[in-house]
């Protein structure tokens, strides 16, 4: 068995495939309740995850600049970063 990644090494395309099974595992509800709880932690931290890796994403996005045609021309500095 391959060692499971920490949720802060995820990217957010890992992070997301695994809160989908995370929640179906949840939703079929034939898991014990001790893991359920297991299951409902691991699925905030991951859904932590994501939205600090789409807020990233969005950083990204907004600093981008654009020459007086709309094309990309580079990137401004955000801040503290």
């Amino acid at each position: 068995m391959s060692e499971q990644k920490t949720v802060d090494e995820m990217t957010f395309e890992e992070a997301m495939a695994e809160l989908e099974r995370v929640v179906n595992q949840l939703e079929r509800g034939d898991v014990p309740l001790e893991d359920s709880i297991k299951l409902y932690e691991r699925g905030a931290a991951l859904k932590k995850r994501c939205e600090t890796k789409l807020k990233e994403a969005e950083e990204k996005v907004a600093a981008i600049t654009l020459d007086a045609e709309g094309n990309p021309a580079g990137t401004t500095r955000i801040e503290g970063k």
